[in-house]
């Protein structure tokens, strides 16, 4: 049996999950009796929820003689580690693309990643059943990509196909009859070359992942370049620093289909993955001899936006949440790194706090639900862009902007991002739709989602990926309004946030917990201090309008990212299994004024209490 090795790259949201699906499925690999969830590589509590894929993984399906490892990247920016990892495995690429959108910033990072490393793509047009799909001009733009990105003349001949992975679906040309993804199948066998098979030399394999099991340990992924690797075999670990460390390999298991199969030997081409290293990393060499040359190592790129995360130190803390010391935070962090390559975390001596750096606010953001989910109460600062000194001169990381919005509202985000430091580089307009875009600092777009949002009425789209270093750009506000801070602890009441509610947006409604400095709004101007829990004061004097109902207007939901995006430097994100609370890192407005933090306006007539 020949293997033939490739990744599934795209941007965010343009299908490459649900292609994966439907090859699964038409090659025979699940059984009659077998139930097929929709997005079943998606297998991550978040992953299903937030409909993308986060961790790259590996499946296998067989066509005759022949075993195809797919492995299904991540399209969110922030998760590229991945993808950058999974490319150093591969013989080539099924690169998707929207037959609408064309390619995104994540897919100009992907395929300049697959290019330098020499791999010749198969562009995949998908979703070309969309009213307003333009697959033939998608095809040119894929072309001028490849072109701009310095493509060889060899990758310039690229193969393309049409498909509709939703039902499943593949045409080579756009008027054949459309009946089910062979000719995808035929044009991976006819395009992507077999594995070398060079059973005979001494193994030697790369792990380009890193997965932990309960009862087995820490294993390693990669592909076996050289050799055979058999269960029990005594291997030499070559470190990054050049000493080399034995180690005997306890369990080996490839894949079919969605099974991790257990096996005694597996040949040179194939996907594995081994345990029995406990302390393996990501692209060191696993050989059978000590005196085995190296593979190149894998480089990654280093994470651009960092923030510090503590232990919960509010007044609610312990009310949700089971695991609340800085111990036992340090203990998750600790395991997290053994998986997460592309996380970074400091442990500063004596200090309260760790820093924690990755490659943007979704992965970070993601670390901290699913710490939530496992039962931690902690809280984190705002994030900030990670900036270096280079001959003397500061340089901070650039992100590659991609906007569509409606042709009304463009003159708007253009005005929002030129305040944000934005260098505009293409705009061009199509059907009523406007496209940018831009290159800007990394700290011009925190905090901007939730205000795109709103400038955009949810009908724009945003997406970026990090380009480059470059020149800092001086101050950048990333908020221009204040906050209303609760003076008082208490269960919040209508008749208080109704008058509450003319001043700005309200973050809670009534019947709600707050403490004393927490973050109960978002003030239109200035931050200021108001008392949420007053009540209406009773008395036996009738008069005009006393009994007028309370018309509350729905207060705004604040999720973890909205509130990542929201806070200052002297605010912290109050993360609990239940509950996501802003709050200020000095809780009084003493502390504050000792501290020397903004100073808060105080109502006056909102501070008596009840």
């Amino acid at each position: 049996m020949d293997f033939r090795n490739i990744a599934i790259i795209a941007h965010v949201d343009h299908g490459k999950t649900t292609l994966v699906d439907a090859m699964l499925k038409q090659s025979g690999t699940f059984s009659e009796r077998e139930v097929i969830e929709e997005r079943v590589m998606d297998s991550n509590d978040l992953e299903k929820e937030r409909g993308i894929t986060i961790y790259a993984k590996n499946t296998s399906i067989e066509l005759g003689e022949h075993k195809i490892n797919i492995i299904d990247t991540p399209g969110h920016a922030d998760f590229g580690s991945e993808v950058e990892r999974v490319l150093r495995m591969v013989d080539s690429v099924l690169l998707l693309v929207d037959a609408y959108e064309g390619p995104m910033p994540q897919t100009k990072f992907v395929l300049r990643k697959s290019l330098e490393l020499g791999l010749k793509p198969i562009v995949v047009i998908n979703k070309i059943d969309k009213p307003s799909a333009r697959p033939d001009e998608v095809v040119n733009m894929v072309f001028d990509l490849f072109s701009e990105l310095g493509a060889t003349s060899e990758q310039l001949d690229f193969k393309y196909i049409y498909t509709n992975a939703k039902t499943g679906v593949a045409l080579c040309n756009l008027t054949d009859a459309p009946k089910d993804l062979q000719p995808l199948f035929d044009l991976i066998l006819s395009t992507v070359p077999p594995a070398p098979q060079d059973s005979a030399a001494p193994m030697r394999m790369q792990p380009v992942n890193l997965a932990y099991d309960t009862y087995i340990g820490r294993m390693a992924m990669g592909r076996i370049h050289e050799g055979t690797l058999k269960a029990g075999m005594n291997v030499s670990v070559i470190k990054l620093d050049g000493t080399v460390e034995r180690h005997k390999i306890s369990k080996l298991f490839t894949t079919h289909g969605l099974r991790r199969e257990d096996v005694t030997f597996a040949s040179a081409g194939d996907v594995v993955h081994v345990a029995g290293i406990p302390n393996i990393n990501v692209g060191e060499t696993i050989a059978e001899s000590p005196d085995a040359e190296a593979l190149p190592a894998i480089t990654i790129d280093p994470p651009t936006l960092t923030m510090n995360m503590y232990a919960n130190s509010s007044p609610f803390v312990s009310r949700e949440g089971s695991l609340v010391t800085s111990r036992q935070i340090r203990e998750r962090l600790l395991r997290e790194l053994e998986t997460n390559v592309g996380l970074h975390v400091r442990f500063p001596e004596n200090a309260e706090y760790f820093e924690i750096s990755g490659r943007g606010e979704m992965h970070l953001s993601v670390l901290i639900e699913t710490m939530r989910r496992e039962g931690y109460e902690l809280q984190v600062s705002q994030p900030q862009a990670i900036i270096r000194t280079v001959d003397g001169a500061k340089e901070e990381p650039y992100e590659s902007l991609t906007i569509d919005v409606p042709d009304a509202i463009a003159g708007n985000i253009i005005e929002a991002l030129g305040k944000r430091k934005g260098t505009m580089s293409h705009m061009a307009s199509r059907e009523g739709v406007t496209r940018l875009e831009y290159s800007i600092p990394t700290r011009g777009l925190l905090g901007y989602r939730m205000a795109f949002v709103t400038a955009t009425r949810g009908e724009g789209t945003l997406s970026h990926v990090f380009s480059h270093y470059g020149p800092y750009k001086g101050e950048i506000m990333r908020r221009q309004t204040g906050s209303m801070i609760s003076g008082f602890t208490g269960t919040t009441l209508a008749f208080s946030l109704a008058n509450l509610q003319e001043r700005g947006t309200l973050f809670v409604g009534p019947s709600t917990d707050v403490y004393e400095g927490m973050v109960v709004g978002a003030s239109a101007k200035e931050s200021m201090v108001v008392n949420p829990i007053k009540g209406k004061h009773l008395t036996n004097m009738r008069s005009s309008g006393s009994d007028d109902a309370l018309n509350l207007t729905p207060h705004l939901d604040i999720t973890l990212e909205r509130a990542l995006e929201y806070i200052e430097e002297d605010e912290f994100v109050e993360v609990t299994p239940k509950s996501v609370r802003i709050r200020k890192r000095y809780l009084t407005e003493v502390e504050r004024k000792r501290h020397g933090t903004k100073k808060a306006y105080i109502v006056q007539r909102q501070t008596k209490h009840p």
